[in-house]
């Protein structure tokens, strides 16, 4: 088994500054997990936590079962692929992933055997002799992966690994790791800021913020129910739209007031309100697709349509902030133009002060 287990893990540095507080989370054995969040959120300190690079300054830290608070990290059966791909560039690709078991002492053949199964499952095979400076940022990666790959590690670590591809290129990594990680099973911690990545590759996010965690569960969760405003910002793009305003109660039924005029709460949403929250100050988020232009009660003017081939994200004037919407290529509009505009029934409600979700199946 190699499951990762942080319990109530803290990291305070010189000056009192704090890299991680009170983090708790479990990676299962085979598990892709992806810690995300903004930059300074505790995400790579995290991950230099478990691999021994920091160590913590409260809880525990279980790679297989086994405390590790004070194993080195050559002894916690962990491999690490960096931003940069730390290759060495004087070497062949063969000698780069080779190198680390030459100074485990493998026998000579192990190691051929290893590289060569490492090369055919990144496709690689055609690079070995080549160095470093002839390879494009793509096959670098590859070749950092089939690095980590040789070592038959109980854990993968990955921090930020595609962040300096091109976008193309990401998006071509992104489904290799996945195979990749079908094919050996491997348990992987990943860290990325990117919420696409977390998304498209993570079986399971742990999503932070100023060092806490704010969330954690599959990716359809955190999109469906955000449980807390940060969190609905943060996953989907473009981003959650948010309107200030206040909830009343007219005739049995909630009705949101805001600056654009009345929405009357549909009974799939008030449903899951929690009670006592009428005449409350409130904030609704509402995706963009969710959206739906061409009818409704409000009306605003176009400021811009991006199209993108198979959709268009159609950006609405609405007091002094910008509506986010997401519809089909086919649809056409003008800046200036003045189009109506209403809410589906997938809403959400935070309060303003804590900015904590309202609705009860976002916090159960």
């Amino acid at each position: 088994m190699a499951e990762v287990k942080l319990v109530r893990v803290s990291k305070v540095f010189q000056r009192g500054n704090v890299g991680v507080r009170n983090v708790t989370f479990e990676v299962a054995d085979g598990e892709f997990c992806v810690i995300l969040g903004p930059s300074g959120c505790g995400k790579t300190t995290t991950l230099r936590l478990i691999a021994g690079l920091e160590y913590p300054t409260e809880g525990e830290i279980y790679i297989g079962g086994k405390l590790v608070n004070n194993v080195e990290p050559k002894d916690r059966e962990i491999a690490m692929v960096f931003q940069n791909y730390a290759l060495y560039p004087h070497m062949t690709v063969y000698d780069n992933m080779a190198f680390g078991l030459k100074m485990r002492k493998i026998p000579r053949e192990e190691i051929h055997k290893r590289i060569m199964e490492a090369a055919t499952l990144l496709d690689i095979q055609q690079l070995l002799d080549r160095k470093p400076r002839e390879l494009s940022g793509g096959q670098r990666q590859r070749v950092a992966v089939g690095r980590v790959i040789v070592r038959n590690p109980k854990v993968f670590l990955f921090d930020e690994p595609l962040s300096n591809l091109d976008a193309k290129m990401r998006v071509k990594m992104r489904a290799e790791l996945a195979r990749i990680h079908r094919q050996l099973k491997t348990t992987t911690v990943y860290v990325t800021h990117d919420q696409v990545e977390a998304m498209t590759l993570g079986q399971k996010i742990v999503l932070m913020k100023d060092g806490e965690i704010q969330q954690i569960g599959d990716p359809l969760s955190l999109y469906d129910y955000p449980v807390n405003r940060f969190v609905a910002g943060f996953i989907g793009s473009p981003p959650m739209n948010f309107f200030e305003g206040e909830l009343a109660e007219e005739n049995g039924r909630l009705v949101f007031n805001f600056l654009l005029g009345k929405f009357y709460v549909p009974e799939e949403v008030s449903s899951k309100v929690k009670s006592g929250i009428a005449s409350r100050k409130v904030v609704l988020g509402v995706r963009p697709e969710e959206v739906v232009l061409g009818d409704g009660e409000f009306a605003a003017q176009v400021d811009f349509a991006e199209l993108l081939g198979n959709e268009t994200i159609v950006y609405l004037k609405v007091g002094d902030s910008v509506l986010n919407v997401r519809v089909p290529s086919s649809f056409s509009a003008e800046p200036g133009e003045t189009v109506k505009f209403k809410f589906t029934s997938k809403v959400h409600l935070f309060d303003r002060e804590t900015e904590v979700s309202l609705l009860s199946s976002s916090n159960s």
